[in-house]
C-alpha cells in the first residue's frame, strides 16, 4: 500500500494514472488476496478494462478473458438501455423501461439479433476459436478501467450473474464515490482503487486514456495464455508495456 501511496502522491492533481497499464498494477495491489487461486477467472470489459485486467491477472496468477456485453438501446434512444446481452444466449431486459416505453417483443427481439451479430464478431476477433471459460463456480473478478454511473458494469453483472459464478468481485482502478457505494449491496466485493471527489469523468484521471484497439486486445489475451500456461505463472519482471 506504500508504493500506492507513493505514486499516487506525485501525481498532479489532474492526473492518478499514467495509463491502463499502471492503473491495473495498481489495482492488482489492492486484489491480492485472490492471488495464486486455482478458482479465480479475470473477466474485462473491453475495450478499455482490458489492459487493466492483463496486469491484475498476471499479479494474481489468473486466467484472463473478456466479457463482452451488448447494450439493448431503445429504438431512437440508444443512449438508454432496455437491456443487454452476453456470450452464450444470456439476455437481461431492464423491464422497468420495457414497460414505461410500451415497446414490443418483436422490437427487442430485433434489436437484440442485431446486436447478437455485433457480439459475435467482436468475440471471434477478441478470442478467435477459442471457448469461453466456464464461469459457473468460479470466483470472477471482473475489471473495467473505471466506473463513472456503472450502467455497463451492472450489466455485465445482470448478464454474469445467470451464468451462475460462486462469487462476484469487480475492480475498478478509479470510481465516483456514490457508484462504488451503490455497487457494494450488488456484488460480492467491490474494489476501487481511487474515488476522488469531484469526479467528473473516467478519462481525466489518466494521463493516456487513449482508445484500447482490437488488435490490442487480442495481443493481450494472447499474451496473458501464453504466460498463464507456462509454469502457471507470469515472467518475472516483464510488463504490459503501454497499450491503452
Amino acid at each position: 500500500m506504500g508504493r500506492i501511496r507513493s505514486a499516487l502522491h506525485h501525481r498532479s492533481q489532474h492526473h492518478i494514472f499514467v495509463d491502463r497499464t499502471e492503473a491495473g498494477k495498481l489495482l492488482a495491489a489492492r486484489l491480492e488476496s485472490y492471488a495464486s487461486r486455482s478458482d479465480v477467472l479475470v473477466l474485462a470489459l473491453p475495450r478499455g478494462g482490458v489492459p487493466v485486467a492483463f496486469e491484475v491477472s498476471r499479479a494474481l496468477k489468473a486466467p484472463l478473458d473478456v466479457f463482452v456485453i451488448r447494450k439493448l438501446g431503445m429504438p431512437g434512444q440508444e443512449e438508454l438501455a432496455m437491456g443487454a446481452i452476453a456470450g452464450g444466449g444470456v439476455r437481461v431486459l431492464n423491464y422497468d423501461v420495457v414497460q414505461t416505453s410500451g415497446i414490443s417483443s418483436q422490437m427487442i427481439e430485433a434489436v437484440a439479433s442485431r446486436e447478437a451479430e455485433e457480439l459475435v464478431r467482436r468475440e471471434r476477433l477478441y478470442r478467435g476459436n477459442k471457448p469461453a471459460p466456464e464461469i459457473s463456480g468460479r470466483i470472477v473478478v471482473l475489471v473495467d478501467d473505471g466506473l463513472a454511473t456503472g450502467s455497463s458494469m451492472r450489466a455485465a453483472i445482470a448478464a454474469l450473474r445467470k451464468q451462475n459464478p460462486a462469487k462476484i468481485v469487480v475492480g475498478v482502478p478509479v470510481a465516483a464515490p456514490s457508484t462504488c457505494n451503490e455497487f457494494r449491496s450488488e456484488v460480492d466485493e467491490i474494489i476501487c482503487a481511487v474515488t476522488p471527489e469531484p469526479f467528473h469523468a473516467v478519462g481525466i484521471w489518466y494521463e493516456d486514456f487513449s482508445q484500447t484497439t482490437d488488435q490490442e486486445i487480442h495481443d493481450l489475451l494472447e499474451r496473458a495464455a501464453g504466460e498463464h500456461n507456462s509454469n502457471g505463472s507470469h515472467p518475472a519482471g516483464e510488463t504490459a508495456g503501454r497499450t491503452s
